[in-house]
């Protein structure tokens, strides 16, 4: 299989067409589950496929390591052309992370604000010119409305789209009754796209309680693979 196969036969563009062609310029979305469940999986493999398609990505880890980012990116990749029989697989793979920049931030150590100055300079002064920005291990429990609203202006100002993890933690419930994180309930309204990842018996099922201007808990027709975290039609 060549690259555009690879890219016209990923299970990305099921995922896309289930919220309505994937996100677009200036919105964001949130994946959310409890830890290890397979987020970070699907964050990489959302920024991989715009990857193949040579466009920009930053990939931002409040909670990894870059040599730990970096890991997931090429066990994914491996994984997936592996069962694609990808051409050429180690020289498409060189010619994408060409267009990845990996950064980490300390959420004790920074603010708000500053990352987004931090990320605005790099765009626009830097020359970097994303598309997307994939944000991972960001603790929403330490967030509030006012924080996302900045965001959501960032995205809209330079036209990117975002996606986040969300980690819910403590007892249950960790959902409202739309099964909305409750963490974001102060402002799911901001939040353009969520994405439930909820663990069943022989898979990771993926859900869509929002949608835009959509409220329902649908499932995308899409699970990931409980051994490998591919996403898999089905």
């Amino acid at each position: 299989m060549v690259k555009k196969e690879l890219i016209l036969r990923s299970p990305v563009r099921i995922f896309e067409k289930s919220i309505h062609g994937g996100l677009k310029a200036g919105e964001t979305g949130i994946i959310a589950s409890q830890s290890g469940v397979g987020k970070t999986s699907v964050l990489v493999q959302i920024a991989l496929d715009k990857l193949l398609q040579e466009k920009k990505v930053i990939h931002v880890s409040f909670n990894q390591h870059s040599d730990y980012v970096l890991a997931w990116y090429e066990d994914i990749f491996d994984e997936f052309t592996k069962k694609k029989n990808l051409e050429n697989a180690k020289d498409v793979r060189d010619e994408a992370v060409k267009n990845r920049v990996l950064l980490n931030f300390n959420q004790d150590g920074i603010t708000g604000d500053q990352i987004l100055r931090s990320l605005k300079a790099l765009i626009v002064d830097g020359g970097v010119g994303a598309e997307a920005i994939i944000i991972d291990g960001f603790d929403f429990y330490r967030s509030d409305r006012e924080r996302f609203e900045k965001v959501k202006e960032f995205a809209r100002e330079l036209g990117l789209e975002i996606w986040y993890s969300c980690t819910v933690k403590g007892k249950e419930p960790h959902y409202d009754k739309k099964n909305i994180p409750l963490v974001i309930n102060g402002y799911a309204d901001l939040v353009d796209v969520i994405i439930v990842l909820e663990p069943k018996p022989d898979h990771i099922e993926l859900s869509v309680p929002k949608d835009r201007n959509t409220v329902n808990t649908e499932h995308m027709g899409l699970r990931l693979d409980p051994k490998t975290l591919l996403i898999l039609e089905g």
